[in-house]
């Protein structure tokens, strides 16, 4: 792997000033280079990637022993690194790269284990029908959704249940839990923003929208 392959999502014209600036950004401390990422150089990005991307592979691959799978690993780092540049805060890049990757391949192989003990749950209650890959793929979505709720504070899962799972208003949950319906939007606005967010990270988001029709 050559080349970041973030640098994908920028356009043609930067090309040359990402080249000019790459000498600028190359003796740069990693404090200073996070700095610069905050204010959106792709000669920033380049450079973290430069220094770090055969460590982070090394790691990646020590889980996955699969070179592929460790090398979209660390793209998908990448990714979110520069996705969240304005609002991340870093003490130790080294460190917060590492834990980065260790946490995605945990993810993916959390995901992987899930989807086959749910496939193998599916064999054993097959009778007449016959389960085909959508429908293991929905379970297994129905489940890492419902692990991510558990994440959730008490109230905003309380919410989350009364509204989703239970089907109540707004009016009926506030009177079901003796509070104000402003206290009741609160939780439940908390629960989805937290919930579209962590299925936005695991890459989960758009399935689940397009299969069980999950929104706000």
């Amino acid at each position: 792997m050559a080349n970041c392959s973030i640098l994908n999502h920028c356009k043609d014209s930067d090309i040359l000033y990402i080249a000019i600036n790459k000498y600028v950004v190359v003796n740069l401390s990693d404090w200073q280079l996070m700095n610069s990422l905050k204010s959106g150089s792709e000669a920033a990005i380049a450079e973290i990637y430069s220094r770090y991307w055969q460590k982070m592979i090394a790691v990646a691959y020590n889980h996955l022993k699969d070179k592929a799978a460790a090398e979209e690993v660390v793209q998908q780092v990448f990714i979110n690194l520069w996705d969240r540049r304005e609002t991340i805060s870093v003490n130790s890049l080294p460190n917060y790269l590492a834990t980065a990757v260790k946490y995605t391949v945990f993810r993916e192989l959390y995901r992987q284990k899930r989807k086959m003990e749910v496939a193998s749950e599916m064999v054993h209650l097959q009778n007449e029908c016959d389960f085909d890959d959508e429908r293991i793929y929905a379970r297994f979505l129905e489940d890492y959704l419902n692990g991510v709720v558990e994440q959730l504070p008490e109230k905003c899962r309380l919410v989350f249940r009364y509204s989703r799972v239970d089907g109540k208003n707004i009016p009926e949950i506030a009177r079901e839990l003796q509070v104000a319906e402003k206290t009741v939007e609160a939780h439940l606005t908390k629960a989805l923003k937290y919930i579209r967010y962590s299925l936005q990270q695991a890459g989960l988001l758009v399935s689940l929208l397009l299969i069980c029709g999950f929104k706000s």
